[in-house]
């Protein structure tokens, strides 16, 4: 910063910090106002594409199935994207719907395991069945929490 201030005399340095900030705050905020209108005028099907090509010119994601249409119009759209969003999911959530009584405690243990709840929590959780026990699970470790809770008496659904 000192090398850019020693090259410039000051009064000069501050028209032109002066003089780039208020022609792009008062261009700038006109322009964002088009764009967010633009936006807000699209159908459905368009804000999907439109979020798809976001997404790929600001390299978040690559191309997939479901920026790829077969058919033509809206309803060929929808109809692709819909199976490729359902075979996509890769991150699922563990429901308790209910259990046995007799067995209460050892599932409050078991839920004790895989989350990171205290005791009170955890058998708070179990009570009000049915309830989310533990969200952002893959398909391998929510199927082997399902298994072990079935194992013990109670009813869990992998969503």
């Amino acid at each position: 910063m000192r090398h850019i201030i020693t090259k410039f005399p000051p009064k000069t340095l501050i028209k032109r910090l002066l003089t780039t900030t208020a022609t792009t705050t008062t261009t700038t905020p006109g322009k964002l106002d088009r764009i967010a209108t633009e936006v807000l005028s699209l159908n459905a099907v368009e804000l999907h594409d439109y979020s798809i090509l976001f997404s790929l010119k600001m390299g978040l994601k690559t191309a997939g199935p479901a920026s790829i249409s077969s058919g033509s119009g809206p309803s060929a759209q929808a109809a692709d994207a819909a199976p490729a969003a359902a075979e996509a999911k890769t991150v699922f959530e563990l429901k308790l719907e209910k259990f046995d009584a007799a067995s209460k405690i050892k599932i409050i243990k078991e839920v004790r395991t895989f989350t990171s709840l205290g005791l009170k929590e955890a058998k708070d959780l179990v009570e009000k069945a049915p309830s989310v026990i533990k969200t952002g699970v893959s398909k391998e470790e929510g199927e082997a929490i399902v298994e072990k809770l079935k194992q013990l008496g109670a009813t869990v659904v992998l969503e």
